[in-house]
């Protein structure tokens, strides 16, 4: 397995951008939750991250609303099952986790698609911030309820959507 990772910076701070076998692999927030170690990255090489880097700052313009990159996702079945459902969720919108777990065909189970959204190791571009609480509140958010916020805000999907109570401390 080649792995290789880059920085670049964007509008929510740093991005580590990590391919495998020339395929984004991850996209890491400084101070995620689930943030792998940087030595599991691989050596520095901006070369694989061009068409990458490309459709952030698109994204980022408002150019882009929909990603279309070759990813390498290693998860479990019902984790990489979450994350290909994240991947429909339209821009400018959100689903409930318990909504996602219906999709999946396992109704009882948002708190397993909470923590599989948790794992997405390609947060934005696997967008696991259109993800919301059962009663429309930002709950839960790998890089942190501002930046959900934030990000949900960029995309005009905030309607209903109301920061969680303990977001607000």
């Amino acid at each position: 397995m080649n792995r290789r990772h880059t920085v670049v910076d964007s509008p929510y701070g740093p991005l580590t951008l990590v391919a495998t076998d020339g395929a984004l692999s991850g996209l890491y927030m400084t101070d995620q939750r689930h943030r792998p170690p940087e030595e599991t990255f691989g050596d520095p090489d901006p070369r694989p991250f061009g068409e990458v880097v490309r459709q952030l700052d698109a994204y980022h313009a408002r150019e882009l609303t929909e990603f279309d990159l070759p990813l390498h996702l290693s998860g479990t079945p019902f984790q990489r099952g979450v994350w290909e459902q994240l991947r429909r969720i339209p821009y400018g919108e959100t689903r409930s986790y318990g909504e996602l777990a219906a999709v999946l065909g396992r109704p009882g189970a948002s708190r397993a698609v909470g923590l599989a959204n948790g794992k997405n190791p390609v947060g934005i571009i696997v967008p696991c911030h259109r993800v919301i609480g059962a009663s429309g509140g930002l709950t839960g958010y790998g890089g942190g309820l501002d930046r959900k916020q934030r990000l949900l805000a960029f995309e005009g999907a905030l309607g209903a959507a109301v920061p969680a109570a303990d977001a607000l401390f």
